[in-house]
């Protein structure tokens, strides 16, 4: 399997299981979507995955050179608008994985980050930080559903 194809695999593998915590959403009232929890870096539900999101499309920015694009004031406020926002980050970072090649993938080169902090970055790094951070907010969020009463299991990386 060539690395493309295997982020692009684990990139839908690894979306797969975000639909489905937005899915479960959906069980969740306006109230608990939007309510302040302490413990959590970002204190709702609606932050975490609007978050998650926003991260990717950030990072696929700094990839693309087109950091001015990102605009991290960005809230939807429905389920329904995040999961079109997220239908088009997902068209996004799967046009890079499939307009770029292996060596431009493993290369490390100088990227623009946030606050204009030039890094010397690999694509292939930043692309599964971006994967395996909808994970790390997912069990937070997950964690969340629990404290509402409305837990959810099966979201783990599907591996079939």
């Amino acid at each position: 399997m060539r690395l493309q194809e295997f982020l692009l695999d684990f990139h839908t593998r690894a979306h797969r299981s975000l639909q489905g915590l937005l899915k479960h959403c959906h069980n969740l009232t306006e109230k608990e979507l939007n309510q302040e929890l302490e413990g959590f870096g970002f204190p709702t539900i609606q932050l975490q995955l609007d978050h998650i999101v926003g991260a990717e499309q950030y990072w696929i920015g700094v990839l693309k050179g087109s950091l001015d694009d990102f605009d991290d004031s960005l809230i939807f406020p429905s389920l329904e608008s995040l999961e079109t926002y997220r239908d088009e980050v997902f068209n996004a970072t799967e046009l890079f994985l499939t307009s770029t090649t292996t060596a431009e993938l493993e290369t490390v080169r100088p990227m623009m980050t946030w606050g204009k902090v030039e890094k010397n970055l690999s694509p292939l790094q930043v692309i599964i930080r971006t994967q395996t951070h909808i994970y790390q907010h997912q069990g937070q969020i997950l964690a969340m559903c629990r404290l509402f009463g409305k837990p959810c299991s099966g979201l783990d990386y599907p591996i079939d």
